[in-house]
């Protein structure tokens, strides 16, 4: 049994009893919003609810090192996640959800600060949200070395070519960024420096939703999985995160703690 520190029981206390006052009477709702709006729209019963956890110290506790988080480690913030979990709605409530959390933890660990000004605050205030691409139809993405998109560079900007699914938060009409994986350097005999990781605004000429996928005959609850094409789109060279050749890396720091909160929201959940 691990032990929980007072100030994780505090907080748990304080997502439980928030969970029965605002989140649980609200979940008929929800699922009744989700179906009314579909995976393009954003259910009001969310927005309502976010300032509400805000103004409650429930906001960002999944961010470890940061003035905007609760400076939690991966072991204290798991048994939050399990509370969390226990309805679909509520990841999203606390600004806890992803695919938002690891794009704002890789944006806090490998983005310029002019990146983070940009795109961290707005996500971390949940103005915003974000998406992103890796996974592709035509390969096994499940070993992120396969991936075919490319990125190539001409002068100042980077010219991306590729087709994603399971992109999560594409559809959302809130997304505003997109981080892109693909390939800056296919012929590199070393397989885990051939990527790069790149933000996408999605709003650039070529970024194209094509539909929204669904999970098991539903759509668009929680995470918007998503199938997206980059034909031809443009973003300045300012935009790689951390150098060529680190997005198999970055996606390690991004995928491998985010995990365990999955694990632990599928735990509550059931």
């Amino acid at each position: 049994m691990i032990e929980l520190s007072p100030r994780v029981q505090e907080l748990k206390a304080r997502l439980e009893a928030f969970m029965e006052e605002h989140v649980y009477p609200n979940e008929a709702r929800f699922y009744r919003e989700s179906d009314e709006h579909g995976p393009w729209g954003v259910q009001p019963v969310i927005e309502e609810l976010k300032p509400l956890a805000k103004s409650h110290g429930l906001w960002n506790l999944f961010l470890p090192r940061s003035d905007h988080g609760a400076g939690l480690t991966n072991l204290e913030y798991a048994p939050l996640c399990e509370v969390m979990g226990r309805s679909h709605l509520a990841p999203e409530v606390f600004n806890c959800s992803a695919p938002d959390t690891g794009n704002m933890e890789v944006l806090a660990s490998y983005g310029t600060p002019e990146q983070k000004q940009q795109w961290l605050l707005p996500l971390l205030a949940g103005e915003i949200r974000s998406s992103f691409a890796m996974t592709e139809p035509r390969v096994a993405s499940s070993d992120a070395t396969n991936i075919e998109s490319l990125i190539c560079r001409e002068g100042d900007e980077y010219v991306i070519n590729g087709r994603k699914w399971y992109t999560t938060g594409a559809t959302d009409p809130r997304c505003q960024i997109i981080i892109f994986m693909g390939k800056t350097d296919p012929d590199n005999a070393d397989r885990h420096r051939q990527q790069s990781m790149v933000l996408v605004p999605k709003a650039t000429p070529g970024v194209n939703v094509i539909r929204s996928i669904p999970v098991f005959g539903f759509y668009g609850v929680p995470d918007r999985a998503s199938e997206v094409e980059f034909d031809n789109v443009r973003v300045p060279v300012s935009n790689i995160l951390l150098g060529e050749g680190r997005g198999f890396e970055i996606a390690q720091g991004r995928l491998g703690p985010g995990r365990v909160p999955h694990c632990m929201r599928l735990i509550g959940l059931a």
